[in-house]
């Protein structure tokens, strides 16, 4: 599936890899099962890797291995499930993660402002996904009425208050 980054569409270069099969000499996104199992021979990986997390995960756990880990991937089952917002703000906010998240699953144009919002870089589309149709949903409320993550923001209030004095 192609990715949506800064409401355009670009390719995935990552491959998602079953906890049995073997990694490629390229980006890999494991499993967190795997990637518990597997830290110590993970560790001197030279290419990298990212983990695909489960919405019931919470951000702690993945927390000691945010220091060798490119991309965290968070999933949305269904539309209304909003724990990836959670697990995104949180790995951004309290764990200081400054890879790529990545949003996978049932997501809908209007999630794509919200996610940006929480500290997601990359969303999961579907092929022939028309990305005008995610821009304008992003560019529709300009008005939030919570603090946000993003490259134009401080990562927590505690930053914003430092950078005002």
């Amino acid at each position: 599936m192609p990715l949506l980054e800064d409401g355009r569409l670009r390719p995935d270069d990552w491959t998602s890899i079953e906890d049995d099969a073997p990694l490629p000499d390229g980006p890999a996104i494991i499993s967190l099962d795997r990637l518990r199992a597997e830290a110590a021979a993970l560790a001197g990986r030279n290419a990298p890797l990212g983990v695909a997390v489960a919405p019931e995960t919470q951000p702690e756990e993945i927390a000691p291995f945010l220091d060798r880990l490119a991309l965290v991937a968070v999933r949305m089952p269904k539309p209304k499930d909003g724990r990836a917002f959670t697990q995104a703000r949180s790995l951004r906010e309290h764990h200081g993660f400054t890879g790529e998240i990545r949003a996978t699953g049932h997501i809908i144009p209007d999630h794509y402002a919200m996610l940006l919002r929480c500290g997601v870089t990359t969303v999961e589309v579907p092929e022939g996904t028309d990305p005008a149709t995610w821009t304008r949903s992003r560019d529709a409320i300009r008005v939030g009425y919570q603090a946000a993550q993003g490259a134009d923001r401080p990562l927590s209030l505690l930053r914003r208050k430092l950078e005002l004095a």
